[in-house]
């Protein structure tokens, strides 16, 4: 059985794995699920090598923005977005609800900046979300100091409004590059 699936890949070099199957059942009287294990068997011994197709996508760049596999691109936005509206629009003093302040405020400081960077650094799935939270809460530790760095040279200085707005603005260049960089890889 080997040898017939070899041959016939070798002769009539069929474009899909169903266009083989159905070649070896034709000279076979064997059910597909066993042919499939046939040729699955011979691609892990290395006698066969399968080709993986990538699918392209007819995605435009605006439609792919809105499509569900940039949901994430949404989420960082709104969430910076609510995080600077609620650092400007909540006094510090207006208890209980300045603990949301300091709850987006810590996930737009720990986790917002560097989660853009890694998405831009790595946009498909070479991480899983484990590693991919692990790294953006460390690039964030790195990217806001360096933040903070630059405000100090700055006429603006380090008070909340100059850092705010920085890191906004950072998130917002970073996230924007990411998912450009996701449509491309992905199309």
């Amino acid at each position: 059985m080997d040898q017939l699936i070899i041959d016939i890949v070798k002769n009539e070099s069929p474009s899909t794995v169903e266009q083989l199957i159905r070649l070896v059942k034709l000279r076979h009287s064997m059910s597909e699920e066993e042919i499939l294990k046939n040729i699955l068997s011979l691609e892990s011994r290395g006698k066969l090598a399968l080709r993986k197709e990538r699918v392209r996508s007819h995605l435009t760049p605006a439609s792919y923005v809105f499509s569900t596999q940039a949901y994430w691109f949404w989420a960082t936005i709104i969430v910076a977005i609510a995080t600077t509206t609620l650092v400007f629009a909540i006094p510090e003093n207006a208890y209980p609800i300045v603990y949301a302040r300091y709850v987006l405020g810590s996930v737009f400081v720990l986790l917002l900046p560097g989660y853009a960077l890694i998405k831009t650094l790595f946009p498909t799935k070479e991480l899983d979300n484990i590693e991919r939270i692990a790294l953006s809460m460390g690039m964030s530790l790195a990217l806001v100091p360096i933040t903070g760095l630059l405000l100090n040279y700055t006429p603006w200085g380090i008070r909340i409004t100059p850092i705010t707005v920085s890191l906004l603005a950072l998130t917002l260049v970073l996230t924007v590059t990411a998912v450009i960089r996701e449509y491309q890889a992905v199309r």
